[in-house]
């Protein structure tokens, strides 16, 4: 009976502008579409070119199978993704409550993080929130140096720029959802654009790309920003990585030596090499890179001048991730951090009276880590943004859970992406405000605590914690206010 049932199960036909897809319904009424191609396959010679457009097909394409995710390492939390990978992985997929809406939907644009070198678009669409009425667009992109990798031979033959194809392919992704998301039910004129980690820098390098403008209303950011606090990497310095990988792989130093490399030997020429200047190898790809195409200036530059005005919602955890090499490197990293400060940041943390863990923010390790990497850029982006007169909304979350572990690295998305009713009583209602963004553009809504606009003033945030979502000021403000701008 299961194998006549799934035999069996409802579908659906959408017309695209690159031929109709096939997707599945589900018993609740929602509708399922993945491995619907937004670009042409990035193999052969279109390896580290801008995404180019799909072919059209003529008969309906299967929609009811996730495709595969792109070429990575296993690093444990990624095996599925990475035991299913492919070059040809630019996919996305799209589920709907409603195809014929009285009304389009708002649409929500999820960009996966994984450091830019790991992670997949699949299970995305899954979330609860389609059933509170919104299209939810799952993306994936090139990852690793297939994304991100610069070359001088590949800038020759490109007029003058290379790297930071990823970020084309989600550029790509967009134009897709603009071109077709209203036959699936959604809005192409109110996308919001949000992700976590690497994913939530993206989001904030789309807020500062000339060529990501008009492809999103409004941008989420969770527990990522451009950089993450480190000093972007210009082409020359990002040519330069790329000719490293391309002697540790043992080829010639051509364009056409680069592609023909087995993706096997990429990978690990990537993973063999280190990288100047950069303590935390695993932020390889998540330094920004001025390629001169999708960046042309420095995020820092960008944001003085303001960048897309679009309403954001930013933050980030009391806990992320702890310091890469550990105390050992704790004035290392304030000195790099804080520079003409460090002194004055030194004293403010007590490096050297060696301070009990904070209950709420951990050890003196993971408070650094998580003020330099995370806290303290979020207070750079809101504050710029605000002195540019741009909506922001500000957060950190801090809910324990009822199994008592601590906040970490992602513990919010399950709060953002699971519905009130399929959570623990007492869930902060992360989900709801990020409903009321993207239908309004601004996340406020009948029975939910209100969370006021950051401004220069009041430096107001609100914090996800037990019970109801309490609003603060000042964020980390005794370190904050020493940060120097990368």
């Amino acid at each position: 009976m299961i194998l006549l049932a799934a035999l069996f199960a409802a579908t659906t036909v959408v017309p695209t502008q690159q031929g109709t897809v096939r997707g599945e319904v589900t018993e609740d009424g929602r509708n399922l579409f993945r491995g619907i191609p937004y670009a042409a396959p990035p193999i052969g010679p279109l390896r580290w070119k801008p995404p180019q457009p799909m072919r059209r097909w003529t008969h309906a394409r299967d929609a009811t199978k996730s495709a595969a995710s792109c070429p990575q390492v296993d690093r444990g939390w990624n095996t599925q993704a990475a035991s299913f990978a492919s070059e040809d992985c630019l996919y996305l997929e799209v589920a709907t409550p409603d195809l014929k809406p009285g009304k389009p939907l708002p649409v929500m644009v999820w960009i996966h993080g994984g450091s830019n070198y790991a992670g997949g678009g699949s299970g995305t669409i899954q979330s609860g929130m389609v059933r509170k009425g919104v299209v939810l667009v799952s993306i994936q992109y090139r990852l690793g140096a297939l994304g991100f990798l610069s070359h001088p031979a590949l800038t020759r033959e490109s007029g003058g720029a290379s790297g930071n194809y990823g970020l084309m392919d989600q550029q790509a992704a967009l134009r897709w959802v603009r071109a077709n998301i209203a036959a699936f039910g959604g809005d192409p004129a109110n996308v919001t654009l949000f992700g976590e980690s690497a994913g939530a820098m993206d989001v904030g390098l789309h807020l500062l790309s000339l060529g990501s403008r008009g492809l999103f209303a409004k941008a989420i950011e969770e527990s990522g920003t451009p950089g993450f606090g480190t000093p972007p990497r210009s082409l020359a310095e990002n040519e330069r990585l790329g000719m490293a990988i391309a002697a540790k792989a043992g080829i010639a130093q051509t364009a056409a030596a680069l592609r023909a490399l087995p993706v096997a030997t990429l990978i690990a020429a990537s993973e063999a090499i280190d990288v100047p200047d950069l303590a935390d190898k695993s932020f390889i790809w998540l330094q920004a890179i001025v390629d001169g195409r999708f960046l042309t200036e420095t995020p820092a530059t960008i944001l003085a001048k303001g960048g897309n005005p679009a309403p954001l919602i930013i933050g980030s955890n009391a806990r992320e991730l702890t310091l890469h090499g550990g105390m050992s490197r704790a004035d290392e990293a304030i000195a790099d951090a804080f520079g003409s400060n460090a002194a004055l940041a030194r004293k403010a943390y007590g490096v050297n009276a060696t301070p009990a863990a904070d209950p709420r923010l951990g050890d003196l390790g993971l408070i650094l880590s998580n003020d330099i990497n995370f806290r303290c850029p979020v207070t750079v982006v809101s504050a710029a943004r605000a002195r540019a007169g741009q909506p922001v909304w500000q957060y950190q979350f801090d809910y324990t859970a009822p199994d008592a572990k601590p906040v970490t690295h992602g513990s919010e998305i399950r709060y953002v992406m699971q519905s009130a009713q399929d959570l623990e009583a007492g869930a902060p209602p992360m989900q709801a405000y990020w409903l009321a963004f993207a239908r309004t553009g601004a996340p406020s809504a009948a029975g939910l605590p209100n969370w006021k606009r950051y401004d220069l003033a009041t430096k107001t945030y609100l914090g996800f914690v037990n019970g109801r979502p309490q609003p603060g000021n000042n964020l980390r403000a005794e370190v904050c206010n020493l940060r120097s701008a990368p």
